[in-house]
């Protein structure tokens, strides 16, 4: 199974920024205009985006559809597939977001609603319906990561793989933005369930991603900061993951 990179775009205010641990407060402004990061990285080799509507998941509904039209017009001019989070809590938002041309919808707060999430994915197919897992601590974190839940992140994952999930999005957010390094130990427990994992959260070199492909199970990471900073080269990053 090959390894997948995921340059992130997030999105706050129509403009490409990166947080600090997921705090809003602490937003660092890379790209004024998003398209230009999607440019950046399409023609350093990305075959998918990662973008999160930042606005969106604290305001329960996407706020950034212009900058979106804009990535996916950069994508689509390069075959190259988006996936799209942040505030996608109801049917309608799916269907325009698919509509739209995105490749892949990530559900996150309403996660939580089993049978809604099963619904979704008989509704558009498993290949189109993906679940973003945000944990503090192992605990599931919602609405933008501002409230923590008391349901563990594995208990969470194997109840979307009986809803019929077949990927998820893990983000361990004490790590996010921090260039630490991943949790592994987390990513091996949520490898663990069953389901095709992609990994996000303080992945900070090329040596966090050559561990990551190690982890049966992991199919793909997220590349947020490291990218932006330039602690890893994109280029580099994907002639690593296509040997």
């Amino acid at each position: 199974m090959s390894f997948e990179l995921y340059p992130a775009i997030d999105l706050k205010e129509g403009q490409a920024v990166r947080l600090y641990q997921g705090r809003m407060e602490q937003a660092t402004v890379y790209h004024r205009d998003p398209a230009e990061a999607a440019r950046r990285w399409v023609e350093a080799g990305a075959r998918f985006l990662h973008v999160v509507d930042l606005d969106g998941a604290f305001a329960g509904a996407p706020r950034n559809w212009e900058a979106v039209r804009a990535i996916l017009a950069v994508a689509a001019g390069a075959g190259v597939s988006v996936q799209l989070g942040g505030g996608i809590r109801d049917e309608e938002t799916v269907a325009r977001a698919l509509d739209l041309g995105i490749r892949r919808v990530i559900i996150g707060t309403r996660a939580l609603e089993g049978d809604w999430v099963a619904h979704l994915v008989a509704s558009f197919g498993p290949e189109r319906i993906v679940v973003g897992i945000d944990a503090r601590d192992g605990m599931v974190a919602v609405r933008g990561w501002a409230d923590v839940s008391a349901v563990k992140a594995t208990d969470l994952a194997r109840r979307m793989r009986e809803a019929g999930v077949k990927t998820v999005i893990y983000t361990d957010i004490r790590r996010d933005g921090t260039l630490t390094g991943p949790n592994f130990g987390e990513m091996e427990a949520m490898a663990a369930t069953g389901l095709e994992v992609i990994a996000s959260g303080g992945i900070s070199s090329l040596a966090d991603i050559r561990r990551l492909m190690t982890i049966p199970g992991v199919t793909g990471a997220v590349l947020g900061k490291a990218l932006y900073t330039g602690a890893v080269d994109l280029k580099e990053a994907l002639t690593l993951c296509r040997l």
